[in-house]
């Protein structure tokens, strides 16, 4: 199914998009990738929903890619014995191991690793930053805090500690039962929320033994500073805005997302920009002007992928989110200001033969009359710099793997078409040709760019371009190989 835009995106299934009917429709609608979200579900309930992705994958004919999010540590205070309490600003507030029900002057919170990591001022924020808290003394089972914001607090809310890195693995038990089981499934890419270290990116890729591609979400302020090498461990990234926007200042979030996005591009390297995109659509079939803002900004970034959460897994109105961000895409990549603003974000040289390849397949696809660039590779990594070149025409990612066809779905413009395995050259551009028209790319009139790296199959040897024809008797006619 040719789609009319690159930037792709991803899906989150849930209660109101659990059903055949509707996982096609999302599909249908404009979903690149579906979000299985760890947090939520049983096993049994998200085995379901990825025997569904795969059968609509199976009856259209195309690659889907699966995403596995990993819910990660989760920090929650305890109960309380009304099920609320009223914490007033300038009071004073105490956090503290004792199992006991709270109330307006204390309450459990049973991570003690955080009081272990505390220092005299640091801040907590509980629910999503609406109750904050400042540290005016702590111990090893306790944290005596004054009220900078008041409000209700209720049982179980989440805690953020965005002052100190915490002495935290960024994959609880349960997130290890779930790695194993989505691995076990046949997921495509793993998320991996609240990464604070490179090192927490080697745990799941240890655990995951290249049964899927690892994804790190960047929600904490540790993860923003040490950015380069979580980057250079990770297959992808997410901007995770909704965590991020609650342990830094709000305004600092979208100066982070634009270099975040530039940095993943530079690395050829897939990003998702998520959180809060429509939310609005939750409860209303339209989306707010400034929330179609958001996503076009994210497009106009250059992001390989735009997201959405609640909309698709709980709202009122899935495909309708779907639909918008679509057509906001579509609308934004023909803005005649935009292959400029692309291309502006275009940084550094070549420094291999492949990405020598890329960036002329690249420049003669638009300077000449070529319909797209079709790339032949094993372990995504052809396709993957030539969606970093972010080209002016589609690319048609070729494979007869699979596994990479489907991690290629979250990458920007790519297209992807299995094929056989391939032993000469003159095949390759024959298959080349085919997919270009089945696609609706070209027509026999048409000329394509063929990249591949002979000899075939081996992973990290693009070292052929050509132009083709698309009319295969030309092909037959000029090619003797």
């Amino acid at each position: 199914m040719r789609r009319l835009r690159n930037v792709k995106i991803v899906a989150t299934l849930g209660p109101a998009s659990e059903s055949y009917d509707m996982i096609r429709a999302l599909f249908e609608a404009g979903a690149d990738v579906f979000r299985l979200n760890m947090s939520h579900g049983t096993h049994d309930e998200i085995r379901e929903k990825h025997r569904i992705i795969r059968q609509v994958e199976k009856d259209l004919d195309t690659p889907i890619a699966i995403l596995a999010d990993l819910q990660g540590p989760k920090l929650r205070v305890g109960a309380f014995k009304d099920g609320t309490a009223e914490l007033e600003e300038g009071g004073s507030f105490r956090l503290d191991l004792d199992p006991a029900e709270g109330d307006a002057t204390r309450v459990c919170l049973p991570h003690p690793e955080i009081f272990e990591s505390l220092a005299m001022g640091a801040a907590l924020l509980v629910n999503d930053g609406k109750i904050r808290l400042k540290v005016e003394d702590f111990g090893a089972d306790y944290a005596d805090c004054t009220v900078v914001t008041g409000g209700t607090i209720s049982n179980r809310k989440g805690v953020n500690v965005p002052d100190v890195v915490l002495p935290l693995a960024a994959l609880s038990e349960k997130d290890r039962g779930d790695l194993e089981f989505a691995c076990a499934l046949g997921v495509d890419w793993l998320a991996l929320s609240f990464v604070q270290r490179p090192e927490d990116v080697a745990e799941a890729r240890h655990l995951a033994d290249g049964r899927a591609a690892i994804l790190s979400k960047i929600e904490k302020p540790a993860a923003v500073e040490r950015f380069d090498e979580i980057l250079e461990v990770s297959d992808g990234i997410m901007v995770a805005r909704g965590d991020l926007g609650v342990e830094l200042p709000v305004q600092a979030v979208p100066p982070i997302q634009k270099r975040l996005v530039r940095k993943c591009r530079s690395a050829a390297k897939p990003v998702i920009v998520a959180t809060q995109m429509l939310e609005s659509m939750i409860d209303s079939p339209m989306p707010t002007r400034a929330e179609v803002s958001d996503v076009a900004t994210a497009i106009y970034e250059g992001t390989d992928a735009i997201m959405l959460s609640a909309e698709s897994a709980a709202g009122h109105y899935p495909v309708e989110a779907v639909q918008t961000m679509d057509k906001v895409a579509i609308e934004v990549e023909s803005d005649v200001n935009y292959p400029a603003i692309i291309a502006g974000q275009r940084g550094g040289r070549a420094s291999g033969i492949n990405d020598a390849i890329v960036a002329a397949a690249r420049e003669i696809a638009e300077t000449t009359d070529i319909k797209a660039i079709c790339c032949f590779t094993q372990s995504g990594t052809t396709a993957l710099l030539t969606a970093r070149e972010r080209p002016g025409v589609p690319i048609i990612a070729m494979t007869s793997l699979r596994g990479t066809a489907r991690r290629l779905c979250l990458s920007w413009g790519c297209t992807c078409v299995m094929t056989g395995e391939l032993e000469r050259f003159k095949s390759a551009v024959v298959n080349a040709a085919r997919a270009a028209r089945a696609k609706g790319f070209a027509t026999e009139t048409d000329q394509i760019v063929v990249t591949a790296g002979v000899p075939f199959n081996i992973p990290g040897t693009t070292n052929i371009l050509r132009v083709a024809p698309c009319d295969e008797r030309l092909i037959y006619r000029t090619d003797p190989g």
